[in-house]
């Protein structure tokens, strides 16, 4: 019987949330889940708000996580983290990329920008254990900004069942050609980084 697990994952237009959402339902398929899938891009092409559910389960019947069943939030950016609380199963897990993308209200003075400890009560008072990961420095050692969110799928996957060949074949499948060989280092860098091996 395979266990049902929910994923959200929250972040911002050109981050990659869809392309990692995508190998995370590759690898569901390919280690025998039924998988469901939603995204909702908002403005995502001038950087708002994306979101994305992935389920995976014996049997799957809705493609959307319901508030208070999420397993796994997975946050590219600190303030869309912050966002989701109500999304949080009790003993649930915020993995969260400590970047911050500033929105226009932050720019132009009318609200703060939380604080990290300020974020991190918001989730654990949800039920949700915080796990903050540097997928953006990371990702700028690594030479591209955008292997962020190939980092943090790493970092979730060291806790997750299923063997690392599975997760590289689905990045190695779903990214292009020319950045196969970097996109499995992120991933890898990040599963590192989870595990302290």
């Amino acid at each position: 019987m395979k266990k049902k697990i929910d994923f959200l994952f929250a972040g911002v237009g050109g981050q990659g949330t869809i392309l990692v959402s995508n190998i995370l339902a590759e690898v569901g398929k390919s280690c025998g889940y039924d998988v469901k899938k939603s995204e909702v891009h908002g403005m995502s092409q001038r950087g708002g708000a994306v979101e994305s559910h992935v389920r995976w389960g014996e049997k799957v019947y809705a493609p959307v996580v319901e508030e208070g069943g999420a397993d796994y939030l997975m946050a590219f950016e600190m303030l869309e983290a912050a966002r989701w609380p109500h999304y949080l199963a009790p003993g649930s897990i915020a993995i969260i990329n400590r970047h911050r993308v500033m929105p226009p209200s932050v720019n132009l003075g009318k609200e703060k920008y939380p604080e990290e400890k300020e974020i991190e009560s918001i989730l654990t008072g949800a039920g949700g254990q915080v796990t903050w990961v540097e997928g953006a420095a990371k990702a700028l050692e690594l030479g591209n900004m955008a292997l962020a969110g190939v980092v943090l799928l790493g970092a979730l996957s060291a806790r997750l069942d299923e063997p690392v060949e599975a997760w590289t074949k689905a990045v190695e499948d779903l990214v292009p050609a020319k950045f196969k060989e970097l996109n499995v280092k992120a991933f890898l860098a990040g599963r590192e980084m989870a595990t302290g091996n």
